[in-house]
């Protein structure tokens, strides 16, 4: 029973190290951090020395043969080099862990960023946001303060022992006596402890996950008037890091109060012996001095070797946490440079089978068969929940099909490199989310390194130059968090100017206009037109007045196609599901 806690300790620390390669580059200041934290810790250990030797010279029982001016001047200068040292430590130590923490943010964003869909449908985005924050910030601690702190007491324990045994013996095996009893009760603490801290940290990512998902659906929970229900859903989560926190407060502080009356009692006592053997002669009052002074050093040592210890292990938490998302498997290469190559823009669907990893026991797809030729546009209506979705998200390759094959331009997708093959293909989805910067940035998304002309003719053709223009910052206005301040006429086309800019060889529109009123219909329409133009189309429609003139149109129903043909042939099949459909429609409008 005990060889697989003896495994997971060792995994553990291996984790540990592994995070510590991000100090690799920096290691050359780390070694002059600690070379500064040993000349500190060593000069510390001479302060104890010499308040004993001033008593001793008081009495006329000198050692060293210096004045009390001198060893005055002498603790003057230590003061000051002292000072300078911790100074120089300080910054060191801070400069390797900002930037050591830098390179890991930046690697968990990377990894973050190029990781597949199937992992932000199985990780809530604001447990993502806090261990990119919390976590990370935790390690930080650790590096920058509590681990030269944790070795700077370590240095002053060894030290001080060392010159204890040399030159007070006697009373140094007797205060040794208490030691290893405080060194295990630390151990075993601080393995308990690193359990309480690393259920703080996933409780406090979940109250992250609340305020996450109630500022991004805000005018949800405003238009249901969910105030009170969202603050009191916060509260609740709150209350649990906060019972948890009490809890671990708890144990650390019975276990620093433990360490305090073990030491102080222990030292009260080695003053009443030291006291004894001045009386007996069998030491100086200074030697009773510098012993005190230097088990008082040691008695600190231990105490805070505890509270550190419990520190450095509770950041394991943190990094297994860390670790998690460094070691998930990416599907994009982010160092790569592949060069990007247009790809033809035929696509073939053989029998196809497909269901979400979240849920593998609902079949979405059956056996779909499909054959689009360049430059030709096809429709793909049905119900909600039949799969005309999950259709697109196969060609972006968000998610791997479980049977079949998918070829574009000749080629199974998967042949491709992700970056080239979806650098060939377009979307204007139904809910268009921009980035709270300016309408340039948004539309130069499709392609950061356009020119200024080519960004230009882009909003001309989506139909959105005129809009722009009215704003007095033109282009650079600025669209909001989420582009709130445009309309919804608005932000579709600049989704669609960000597509003509793209110039993809295939083309995805997921219900791009459901949601618009006719005049914006009507404009969006026409800029999609411009779009579509020789490129292949794959639109995704309820409303079937959009799709009349594309060249198929594939009726879906319970993940299998089961018409196809043409507006005019399909409306004509007596009973069919796409002529039942077209007539409800159009009777309606």
């Amino acid at each position: 029973m005990e060889k697989p806690k003896n495994k997971y300790s060792l995994s553990q620390l291996k984790k540990i190290t592994e995070i510590l390669k991000y100090v690799l580059p920096y290691k050359t200041q780390f070694i002059i951090g600690f070379i500064l934290l040993l000349l500190s810790s060593l000069l510390v250990m001479v302060f104890p020395f010499l308040a004993g030797e001033m008593t001793d010279v008081a009495k006329g029982e000198s050692k060293l043969g210096l004045s009390l001016n001198e060893i005055g001047i002498v603790l003057i200068i230590i003061l000051v080099l002292q000072g300078i040292i911790s100074y120089l430590r300080v910054i060191v130590f801070t400069y390797v862990s900002e930037k050591a923490m830098a390179d890991v943010r930046t690697s968990l964003y990377q990894k973050l960023i190029s990781l597949p869909i199937v992992f932000f449908e199985k990780n809530r985005v604001g447990e993502l946001t806090s261990r990119i924050t919390a976590d990370v910030a935790q390690l930080q601690q650790v590096l920058s303060i509590t681990l030269a702190e944790f070795t700077r007491q370590i240095l002053i324990l060894i030290v001080g022992i060392l010159l204890l045994l040399i030159t007070i013996p006697k009373l140094s095996l007797l205060m040794l006596g208490t030691f290893p009893f405080i060194v295990i009760a630390a151990f075993f603490f601080g393995r308990f402890i690193r359990k309480l801290t690393k259920e703080r940290q996933e409780k406090l990512a979940s109250t992250n996950t609340v305020v996450d998902e109630t500022m991004t659906t805000i005018h949800t929970v405003k238009s249901f008037t969910n105030e009170k229900y969202e603050y009191n859903r916060y509260f609740r989560e709150i209350q649990k890091v906060v019972k948890t926190s009490l809890n671990l407060a708890k144990y650390r502080a019975g276990f620093g109060s433990f360490i305090i009356v073990i030491l102080f009692g222990g030292i009260f006592f080695l003053i009443w012996y030291g006291s004894k053997l001045v009386a007996q002669d069998e030491m100086s009052v200074g030697q009773l001095i510098s012993f005190v002074a230097y088990t008082a050093f040691i008695g600190g040592a231990i105490a805070s070797l505890g509270n550190f210890y419990t520190t450095i292990v509770s950041a394991l938490g943190g990094t297994e946490r860390i670790r998690e998302i460094l070691e998930e498997e990416t599907e994009i290469d982010m160092l790569s440079n592949t060069k990007v190559e247009r790809i033809a823009g035929d696509i073939t669907f053989k029998e196809v089978e497909f269901e979400y990893p979240t849920r593998v026991d609902i079949p979405v797809l059956k056996g779909i068969n499909l054959k689009i030729d360049e430059g030709h546009k096809i429709a793909l209506v049905g119900s909600s929940g039949a799969g005309k979705s999950t259709i697109a998200q196969l060609i972006l390759r968000f998610y791997k099909i479980s049977h079949g094959e998918i070829l574009v331009g000749g080629k199974s997708i998967y042949d491709y490199a992700l970056d080239t093959y979806r650098h060939n293909i377009g979307i204007v989805p139904q809910e268009v989310i921009l980035f709270g910067g300016t309408i340039r940035e948004n539309i130069l998304y499709g392609d950061p390194e356009a020119s200024e002309d080519e960004l230009i003719e882009a909003a001309k053709k989506s139909n959105s130059w005129n809009f722009i223009q009215s704003f007095p910052e033109g282009l650079d206005t600025l669209v909001g968090e989420r582009g709130i301040k445009l309309s919804g006429g608005q932000r579709q086309r600049i989704a669609i100017a960000r597509a003509i800019l793209r110039n993809p060889s295939i083309l995805i529109l997921d219900e791009a206009t459901s949601s618009l009123d006719a005049e914006s219909e009507k404009t969006v329409q026409e800029a999609l037109n411009v779009l579509m133009e020789g490129r292949t189309s794959i639109i995704i429609a309820h409303r079937l007045a959009t799709i009349k003139t594309v060249d198929c149109i594939y009726v879906i129903d319970d993940g299998k196609i089961v018409e196809s043909g043409t507006h005019e042939e399909l409306s004509e099949m007596p009973n069919g599901s796409y002529s039942n459909l077209a007539k409800l429609q159009f009777e309606l409008t």
